[in-house]
């Protein structure tokens, strides 16, 4: 399914941030997905492989997505927050894509990879309009999931040295309501050559969750 691909600028305080909007080619409104990059200083940004894999996933199944630069990467204004200021940007990037007129605001999820998986749930967790999260090799601070109700996946690798399988467990553990974690054999952190596979996965958590929903 061929995508529609728009450039858009997203304010976030006194902030711009650059995004793109992918919309499915059929008719309007669509489910919609936020999908959040991994760490900025570490190079992250909305071009990275696992985004712009599960964003393509995600459009060819019928959902919009939106991909977006946190402050400080790619035409983004501002600067690295240490992760509070990219809950804001996020926060933003999410309304944004709730006020689209494309997007059926009953039916959005947010999702991130490593650092984004964080701001994906430090977000959504609390945030009514979100349906459902998905996290692919989340960073898991304490805590992060406690209580959570919505439905939620992670989709972590076997050979991740980045973030521990057990630090998974136990935050997930303290969830409430489903959650389903994924493991995929021989995939590391940076998911080179796994990114289809986990696309694959992502994108039909969220059509379970938010497609056939009304």
């Amino acid at each position: 399914m061929k995508a529609k691909t728009m450039e858009v600028f997203i304010p976030s305080g006194n902030l711009t941030l650059e995004g793109s909007l992918e919309l499915p080619d059929q008719s309007p409104p669509f489910p919609g997905v936020l999908f959040c990059h991994p760490h900025p200083p570490q190079g992250g940004n909305m071009d990275n492989n696992v985004v712009v894999a599960v964003g393509r996933a995600l459009v060819k199944k019928g959902i919009a997505v939106l991909r977006f630069n946190f402050r400080g990467v790619g035409l983004s204004k501002g600067a690295y927050d240490q992760g509070i200021g990219e809950q804001d940007d996020a926060r933003a990037a999410l309304k944004f894509l709730l006020k689209r007129e494309e997007i059926d605001s009953q039916r959005v999820g947010i999702g991130g990879y490593s650092f984004g998986g964080m701001i994906a749930f430090s977000v959504g967790v609390p945030e009514d309009t979100v349906k459902a999260l998905a996290g692919v090799s989340p960073v898991m601070r304490e805590d992060i999931l406690k209580g959570c109700q919505k439905p939620k996946i992670i989709v972590h690798g076997t050979v991740d040295s980045m973030i521990p399988a057990e630090q998974i467990k136990r935050e997930t553990s303290k969830a409430a309501g489903p959650v389903e974690v994924r493991m995929i054999e021989g995939a590391d952190h940076f998911w080179w050559g796994f990114e289809e596979q986990l696309a694959e996965i992502v994108a039909n958590f969220f059509v379970s969750r938010l497609a056939n929903n009304s």
